[in-house]
């Protein structure tokens, strides 16, 4: 615990503990696309997976307590180094160019905190059944299709995964930066396969809501 305490007090180890944490979540946003795309397989495939996981209580809560933390100490450590980035800023200081990457770092406090109300919002509607028009308990299958065949619902669900895109695009070039795995030589060349992972992540969450509003899920 003091090393943790010594990391958070100094920039360089509060950004290291953003970093991991943040890569905490990404592996989490891996896992759950994958589970996300079984329903591709069918009521059976999804509803089965997701019984197995209730299977086991104890794993289970483990890796939401796990989440959990990772998320107060990601979303904890970039406001603080906001925070501290916004008092030292000059006030007359250069605009930052116009690139991809740069549109990413902008974006990233904004579209954080849409992501933290989308993950609230998501959990009480797809996991609770709060403002769902038919919620029945262990049918992920039924409670996703009907859930997301609001046109207005699909949407949300898609911008975010567009939104989350964005943020793991920025997110992980930082995270590895941020750690000292990251070569400068090699910067130009792992920025494509920065951007193909966050792609992949973003298409695959909006692959099911998109999926459902086709009629290709019924």
């Amino acid at each position: 615990m003091n090393v943790l305490g010594e990391l958070w007090q100094s920039t360089v180890g509060k950004k290291a503990l953003v970093a991991v944490s943040g890569l905490g979540l990404w592996i989490w946003v891996v896992l759950h696309v994958l589970g996300n795309l079984t329903m591709f397989s069918g009521a059976a495939a999804i509803d089965g997976y997701a019984a197995a996981l209730q299977r086991v209580p104890a794993g289970l809560w483990a890796a939401r307590a796990g989440l959990a933390t990772a998320a107060v100490v990601h979303v904890a450590g970039v406001v603080s180094l906001a925070r501290a980035s916004r008092a030292a800023r000059p006030r007359h200081a250069a605009p930052a160019p116009r690139t991809a990457s740069a549109l990413a770092a902008r974006t990233m406090r904004v579209g954080g905190a849409l992501l933290l109300a989308f993950v609230g919002y998501h959990v009480l509607h797809l996991t609770v059944g709060v403002l769902h028009p038919g919620f029945t308990p262990g049918r992920v299958y039924d409670n996703v299709v009907v859930g997301l065949r609001p046109a207005w619902v699909a949407a949300v669900y898609v911008a975010a995964a567009a939104l989350l895109g964005l943020h793991l695009f920025h997110g992980l070039w930082a995270a590895v930066r941020s750690l000292g795995l990251r070569p400068e030589a090699a910067a130009g060349r792992r920025r494509p396969a920065v951007a193909v992972l966050a792609a992949a992540m973003a298409v695959g969450f909006a692959a099911v809501p998109i999926a459902v509003l086709a009629g290709w899920l019924r």
